[in-house]
Order: C-alpha cells, then structure tokens, then sequence
C-alpha cells in the first residue's frame, strides 16, 4: 500500500492531557507560546545549519523572521491544546535557551510507511551551537526518552534526527 501523504494520528487515552512543563538532568521544556518567540527566532537563525544537520528535514531553509515565527508558534500553541503535536521550547536550569523538541504524528515529519506503522510517534529536536558544544544535544535526547518513558502514552516512539546520540550504559 501506498501510505505517501498521509498520517497516523496521535493516540490518546480520553482525559488525557500532556504535560506542559517537563524537567530531567538539567534539561526543562515546556509547552512553546508566543512568550518564546524572541529566543526562538534567535535560536532558530543561529542554528539553520546545526539542525539541518541534525535534525534533518527540509525545514529551516532560511532565518526566519519573528512575524513568520510568531504564526509558527500560534500554530503550535494549537496543535498542543488538541493533543494533535506538542511542541516545547527548552532551557537549560538557568534559564538559557537550548534550543525546541517536537512530538508529532507519524507521517508528518517523516514519510509514513509499512514500516514505520508500528510507531506511534515521531520525536525529533534541535539545540543551538552553543548547546551543543556544551553536550546538550545528547542531553536533551536523554531527557526525550525519559519523558516519552515516563509521561507520555507512547510505547513506541520513532526518534527521526539524522544525527543520533549514542547514550552511556
């Protein structure tokens, strides 16, 4: 079967309601508003290359400008109050940005196929230059499958970066 161009909703339990701030090992995130909109720009234009690499995908292809961001970011705010995606913004414990992490449907980031039907969602991210020469990328991977583990219905999650890290253990 041909599953090109479609998706594999979200599947929630009835009540559910996804956590809107999560912490571990000195990675927090939380759900991503407008409030993050000037970090975000600033992360996303600093790191265009870093999260091609990455992350992968056709997105970014350019900087991006807050008014563009701004619609992104409603967009997002959206998909997450109707359990559709769910998107966060993440820092370090100081507060300083490291960059977002993204939990959407199958198909939407990644071509839907025979194979991939058994996952149920795909997780991906990006962290700004700084963040990952100080090994928040790895972190943040870590802190991903714990969350998944932990506080999300996922049993199996497509983890979609180009680039992933190996964990110690």
């Amino acid at each position: 079967m041909n599953y090109h161009g479609l998706l594999k909703r979200l599947q929630l339990p009835a009540g559910y309601t996804a956590p809107g701030e999560l912490a571990h090992d000195g990675v927090r995130a939380h759900a991503i508003t407008r409030a993050d909109l000037r970090d975000d720009v600033a992360g996303i234009n600093a790191s265009i290359e870093l999260i091609r690499r990455t992350r992968g995908g056709s997105w970014p292809t350019e900087p991006v400008s807050a008014d563009f961001n701004y619609v992104d970011e409603v967009w997002h705010e959206c998909e997450f109050r109707e359990g559709d995606s769910f998107t966060y913004a993440v820092y370090d414990s100081r507060g300083q940005y490291l960059g977002c992490c993204y939990l959407y449907p199958m198909g939407r980031r990644t071509p839907l196929t025979e194979e991939l039907l058994e996952y149920e969602v795909d997780v991906s991210w990006w962290v700004t230059p700084g963040a990952y020469e100080r090994g928040y990328y790895t972190t943040l991977y870590a802190a991903l499958r714990h969350w998944i583990e932990g506080a999300f219905p996922f049993a199996k999650a497509y983890y979609s970066n180009t680039e992933i890290p190996e964990l110690p253990g």
